[in-house]
């Protein structure tokens, strides 16, 4: 018998038991030895309908094959009974075992350890995105705001690669994060703008938003000429009035991208060009108190369960 988180309604979960249903064509049965933790895995079960309820948790996953359907290969290929793997986008990782499609699950690179892989391909892809949208390339210099968080620190890494230098907005006490994967940190808070311009004498090319603050659009707004450089995940309403650019996993455009980069970030992280940055891990069964940390804003890393 397996054992999963379910939200049973809004900001209410249960861990119980459940019968973990056998593969079919198309689909794998994954031991999961690490899940991961995201803002989107307890915003989504906050926003849900009521007749969504019960609803598993859990976007993205690490662990082994136990089972395979008839006639299936997973998206990097192959795939057998011990391969261990990562997945994303999953339902339900916060799990001891789920079943998945097979087209989301990859072969895990044996570099990195459960936790990072667990975390790798949301934040990651959701990086990649915005640096795809906004069109950043060699040479441009780049906003990025909440530099120090998950996505943040992605795109750090992910912006270097292209060539692309960041000023990242953060609290003094992450300004290390930063300057680590190669940004040049800047304080929140009153004459933010001064001082972006000041770090960036030649201009902001594109500005992207993780925090969603006022502070933060207003500035990007005020930096940056072309609505069309401007992106946020977190400021959907402020995207409508002001035209620019607003991401989100649900949305079409956004997934087919975000799955469109799976194994081009599975590369990265197996040549050791994109690290993964965890805090902390919680046991399976101590979720919630996983869940408080995370809703505070300031883990410091990803966060991962282990079963």
């Amino acid at each position: 018998m397996a054992r999963h988180w379910i939200a049973t309604a809004p900001g209410a979960f249960a861990f119980e038991d459940y019968d973990v249903p056998p593969p079919r064509a198309g689909e794998v049965t994954i031991e999961v030895r690490a899940a991961g933790m995201n803002p989107a895995d307890h915003k989504h079960a906050a926003r849900a309908a009521a007749a969504d309820f019960p609803l598993p948790i859990g976007y993205e996953v690490a662990g082994v094959i136990t089972a395979i359907g008839p006639g299936t290969e997973i998206a990097s290929g192959g795939g057998g009974v011990g391969d261990e793997v990562l997945a994303y986008r999953v339902r339900g990782g916060w799990a001891t075992a789920l079943t998945v499609p097979a087209a989301d699950v990859f072969a895990k690179p044996a570099s990195l350890a459960w936790e990072e892989a667990a975390t790798l391909l949301l934040a990651g892809a959701t990086a990649a995105e915005m640096l795809h949208v906004t069109r950043v390339a060699a040479g441009d210099t780049i906003l990025v705001h909440g530099a120090s968080g998950a996505v943040g620190v992605s795109l750090l890494q992910q912006a270097a690669l292209l060539g692309a230098r960041v000023v990242g907005t953060a609290s003094a006490g992450s300004f290390a994060r930063v300057q680590r994967y190669g940004g040049v940190p800047v304080a929140h808070g009153d004459g933010l703008e001064q001082r972006v311009r000041g770090a960036a004498p030649g201009g902001i090319a594109a500005a992207l938003d993780c925090i969603g603050t006022d502070e933060a659009i207003d500035v990007s707004l005020a930096l940056v000429a072309d609505r069309d450089r401007i992106a946020t995940i977190a400021a959907p309403q402020r995207a409508r009035s002001d035209g620019f650019l607003a991401l989100g996993g649900t949305l079409p455009a956004s997934k087919t991208y975000r799955d469109a980069v799976r194994g081009h970030l599975i590369e990265l992280a197996e040549q050791g060009l994109l690290e993964v940055p965890v805090a902390r891990t919680f046991p399976l069964a101590d979720a919630i108190e996983a869940v408080e940390l995370l809703r505070g804003g300031h883990p410091g890393g990803k966060l991962a369960l282990l079963p």
